[in-house]
């Protein structure tokens, strides 16, 4: 019998009498609040700080919003299986923790603990290349748990070379490409602050632990920070990158490879072309271009253009268990959720992540029943209709 997520709710209501009432809120939308007092201004205006005056970060929530869900009635929802295939593989509810760097900014146990967190409730876990923690000690809190790494694209070879052997020797199985960020967009709530981790040493650990990075050193990088975070800014990004420049991906990755920020259709069909294996619909959840089309209403374009070729995955702006819902009517396949969940581990650390998946999953598994779905296989384009102007 598939799993119930939705029996979290009942959990939360028998320990309630006992006494024992949830530590972090269920309505998922007022952890950024909290957040907000825990956290130094710095590290809250990294997380949840957007691209100009936040337009994008904005959009992506109307865009959701402006989708309405119709449940259907008197249907047979007693046994449902929020089980999906992605990329190959079967994942026990169509989510996965977004792959979000620096961690160690909001909680000390940092990647550690969201991995941890991830592992202990099956959904996957996508490491950033731009870590707290190397990407060998991640592998090693997982086991053999469903982990994705996530690449920004460097301008070395060698240095991507060396990220795609490293990550697959240490049981990474997909490869999550970011290409809309080849520079960073301009973040008024870090540059006012002039914050910026990585300048730090901070988000660097799979950089400073890599041998082809290290190569390129004059001294070791504990002799030498400056220079190390010097040579790591030179190498981050590369807006120098093409289609084409794909091939070299493919042929130094034999796993499933998944871009990441596409928003147009013909970028998409692009991918395919290219051996691609999917796509994520997302605009870095508002960070990088103020003005940008929200996710939502990018996402229908994309699917229809590619959906019958690649796997078609969305992030940007979920928050709720019915955005997820309204994710799949709208042709995902599955999402990524990013912001919640740290959070969650900015107050309460793994736990604190487990919190954010299990109410996640509790509250979609609640709206597909109470929408008339046993799976998220019948949900389509049908179950919405426009919100009233």
């Amino acid at each position: 019998m598939a799993k119930h997520w939705a029996d979290f709710q009942y959990e939360i209501y028998l320990n309630g009498m006992a006494g024992a009432v949830p530590r972090l809120p269920t309505d998922l939308t007022r952890l950024e609040e909290l957040a907000e007092h825990r956290l130094g201004a710095g590290p809250v205006g990294y997380v949840a700080g957007s691209a100009g005056d936040g337009s994008t970060a904005r959009a992506n929530r109307a865009a959701l919003d402006r989708h309405r869900i119709v449940p259907r009635l008197l249907r047979d929802v007693r046994e449902r299986d929020l089980t999906v295939e992605v990329l190959g593989r079967t994942l026990p509810a169509p989510l996965a923790l977004a792959p979000v760097g620096v961690l160690s900014i909001v909680h000390p146990d940092a990647e550690s603990a969201a991995a941890r967190a991830a592992a202990a409730q099956g959904v996957p876990y996508i490491l950033s290349s731009a870590s707290s923690t190397p990407m060998e000690e991640i592998a090693e809190v997982m086991g053999d748990a469903e982990r994705w790494f996530q690449l920004y694209w460097a301008k070395d070879r060698e240095v991507t070379r060396s990220f795609l052997t490293r990550a697959r020797a240490t049981g990474f199985s997909v490869l999550v490409v970011t290409l809309d960020t080849p520079m960073l967009g301009w973040r008024p709530r870090d540059l006012e602050r002039a914050y910026l981790p990585f300048l730090h040493g901070v988000g660097t650990a799979n950089y400073f632990s890599d041998p082809a990075f290290r190569a390129g050193l004059a001294k070791p990088v504990h002799e030498d920070p400056d220079a190390a975070v010097l040579h790591f800014v030179g190498m981050f990004g590369d807006p120098g990158k093409t289609w084409p420049d794909l091939a070299f991906l493919r042929e130094h990755w034999d796993g499933p490879i998944v871009l990441k920020g596409v928003l147009h259709p013909d970028d998409a069909r692009l991918a395919a072309d290219a051996g691609m294996d999917g796509v994520v619909v997302s605009n870095h959840g508002g960070r990088q271009v103020a003005g940008c089309v929200g996710a939502a209403d990018a996402l229908p374009g994309v699917a229809e253009a590619v959906g019958d070729r690649l796997t078609v995955l969305f992030d940007s702006g979920v928050r709720t268990g019915d955005d997820i819902f309204k994710a799949l009517a709208l042709g995902a396949r599955a999402v990524l959720v990013g912001r919640p969940y740290v959070y969650g581990l900015a107050l309460d650390g793994r736990t604190g992540v487990e919190h954010v998946v299990r109410s996640l999953l509790a509250e979609f598994d609640l709206t597909l029943a109470l929408s008339g779905h046993r799976t998220p296989a019948t949900v389509d384009g049908n179950c919405l209709t426009a919100a009233p102007a």
